[in-house]
């Protein structure tokens, strides 16, 4: 009886743990304004994420920069007004990139786009390779169904900034010719927290 027990005690523990969900992966960006944590959500993400962390270990982010800024003052031509900070890869290793993901939808990994949010950017729906952006404030016009896009696919959100926003906000605000940061803010390196 105590052998049977047994079994049925190891095998119920060894299909929970096959059972378990990923637990987020904490990254840490660091910029010329500071640094900035952030929580991945494997779980809900998991195709967003893996593709960001390829970047991350391959060290594309050394290198890289934020060019980007969206405020309510630097877009005139869209009806629909978001504020963001968009980063990428190193320049120089545009061309060792991977190949375009398919976009994991708000619809369906349920996370949205609130402040601090982290989520990559695209042009059409399975688009995004490298290129990531932070919200600064809630920001459901990127959620499936927004329309800021025209597609009204959204944009796939993986995360969440824990902390430096602080950071966030000094590179929205920092020198821009209309969105694009000039200088850019460079990343140092973005790499793993245990």
């Amino acid at each position: 009886m105590k052998c049977v027990l047994g079994a049925v005690l190891v095998t119920f523990a060894v299909t929970n743990t096959f059972a378990e969900e990923p637990k987020p992966v904490r990254v840490l960006i660091q910029t010329d304004k500071g640094d900035i944590e952030v929580e991945l959500d494997a779980a809900k993400a998991p195709n967003t994420v893996a593709n960001f962390l390829k970047y991350v270990d391959g060290k594309f982010y050394e290198g890289g920069r934020f060019h980007r800024t969206v405020t309510p003052d630097n877009q005139p031509n869209n009806k629909v007004k978001i504020e963001v900070v968009q980063a990428g890869i190193n320049p120089e290793k545009t061309k060792d990139g991977f190949k375009a993901i398919k976009l994991e939808r708000t619809k369906d990994t349920k996370l949205a786009h609130k402040d601090g949010t982290i989520s990559m950017a695209r042009d059409g729906p399975d688009t995004a390779t490298s290129d990531f952006f932070i919200c600064i404030g809630d920001q459901p016009e990127l959620d499936h169904g927004g329309k800021r896009n025209p597609d009204g696919e959204g944009f796939a959100a993986f995360g969440r900034v824990t902390k430096g926003m602080d950071v966030v906000k000094k590179i929205q605000s920092a020198p821009a010719k209309i969105q694009a940061l000039e200088p850019p803010i460079t990343i140092k390196k973005i790499t793993r927290l245990p």
